[in-house]
C-alpha cells in the first residue's frame, strides 16, 4: 500500500508492480508452453501408435498362415480328363507347392487350361461362345480341361466379395462332389450377375450347387461358411505370381489364346493350330481338329 498522498503509487512501487505483472505473464506463458508441449508429445505418441496399429493390421491380414486347399484341386485347378472324368487328388497341404496337372504321354490329347473369375463378364462371353465346343472335345476324348479359378473382381461387388464367394463355392463343390463341379462352373456363368451388383447370394450359390448335383449338407455349409476363403486368396496370389493378371486367360497345349472371346470360329481354328492340325470348317457339323496328312 502506498503511503503517498491520495494513495498513488510511488515510482518504486510502480516498478515492482510492473516486474510482478511481467513475472506472472512469464509464468503463465511457461505453463502454457509446457502444456502445449505435453499435448503435442501426446498427440505424436497417439499418432505413432495409430500408425503402428495400422501397419500391424496390414501385416496380420496380408501375411496369413498357409492353409490347406480343397480336394481334387492340387494344382489350384480342377482337371477334367479326356472323356469327362475329374482327376481326384488329395487337398493341397498347407504351405505345399501346387502339383501341376498331369498330361497325356502320347501328346494326342489337347490340354486346355482356362483361368476364370466367375464375376468376369469377358469370361462369361468366352464361355457363352465356346463352352459347348470345349465340352464336346473333352467328352469325345480329344481334350482335357483344367479350370483354374481366380478372384480378381471383389471390388465391383458392392462389398459382398462375390468373386471370392463364387470361387469358394466352386472349391466346395470340387471338394465335396467333384463330379458336379463342371456343371456348377457352367451354371455360375449361365447365371452370371452384372458387375457393380452384389452378385449371387449364398442361398443362390447353394441352389445352383444342388442343381449341379452337389446336394450334401457338407457342401452347403462349406459355401455358407466360406470354408476355403483363405485358400481363395492364396491361390489367386499364386496365379498372379505366375503371370496371370487378367481373365479369361486360356491356353491350349501351352499356347495362349489371344483372339476374340466371342468368335467361335477363331477359337476353333486356334485349337486346331495348337494341335498342329489343319482346320476344317464344316457347315454341317461342328468344326473339329483334323490331323495334317503326313507322307
Amino acid at each position: 500500500m502506498s503511503n503517498t498522498p491520495g494513495g498513488r503509487l510511488t515510482k518504486n512501487e510502480k516498478r515492482e508492480l510492473a516486474r510482478e505483472q511481467a513475472r506472472v505473464l512469464r509464468e503463465q506463458a511457461r505453463k502454457k508452453e509446457k502444456r502445449n508441449r505435453i499435448l503435442l508429445q501426446g498427440g505424436i505418441i497417439v499418432g505413432v501408435l495409430a500408425v503402428v496399429a495400422v501397419i500391424a493390421l496390414v501385416i496380420v491380414t496380408s501375411i496369413r498362415p498357409p492353409v490347406p486347399g480343397p480336394r481334387n484341386m492340387a494344382s489350384d485347378g480342377l482337371l477334367i480328363q479326356a472323356g469327362g472324368e475329374v482327376l481326384q487328388t488329395p487337398g493341397l497341404a498347407a504351405g505345399a507347392t501346387p502339383t501341376p496337372a498331369p498330361t497325356a504321354d502320347d501328346g494326342e490329347v489337347l490340354r486346355i487350361q482356362t483361368y476364370v473369375d466367375f464375376f468376369c463378364p469377358i469370361c462369361g462371353a468366352f464361355e457363352a461362345t465356346n463352352a459347348a465346343y470345349i465340352r464336346q472335345l473333352v467328352e469325345s476324348g480329344a481334350a482335357s480341361l483344367e479350370i483354374i479359378p481366380v478372384s480378381f473382381l471383389d471390388r465391383v461387388s458392392l462389398g459382398t466379395k462375390y468373386a471370392t464367394r463364387a470361387m469358394n463355392a466352386f472349391a466346395c463343390v470340387a471338394d465335396g462332389q467333384p463330379s458336379a463341379a463342371w456343371a456348377f462352373h457352367d451354371l455360375l456363368f449361365q447365371n452370371q450377375p452384372a458387375e457393380q451388383t452384389v452378385g449371387l447370394s449364398d442361398d443362390e450359390l447353394v441352389e445352383f450347387a444342388r442343381q449341379a448335383g452337389a446336394k450334401s449338407a457338407t457342401v452347403e455349409s462349406c459355401i455358407r461358411d466360406l470354408a476355403f476363403g483363405d485358400w481363395v486368396e492364396q491361390s489367386t496370389d499364386r496365379s498372379t505370381g505366375s503371370g496371370i493378371t487378367g481373365t479369361p486367360t486360356v491356353f491350349v497345349n501351352g499356347q495362349q489364346y489371344e483372339g476374340s472371346v466371342s468368335d467361335a470360329a477363331t477359337f476353333r481354328q486356334f485349337v486346331a493350330s495348337a494341335q498342329g492340325a489343319q482346320f476344317v470348317e464344316d457347315n454341317a457339323a461342328t468344326p473339329t481338329p483334323t490331323p495334317t496328312p503326313t507322307a
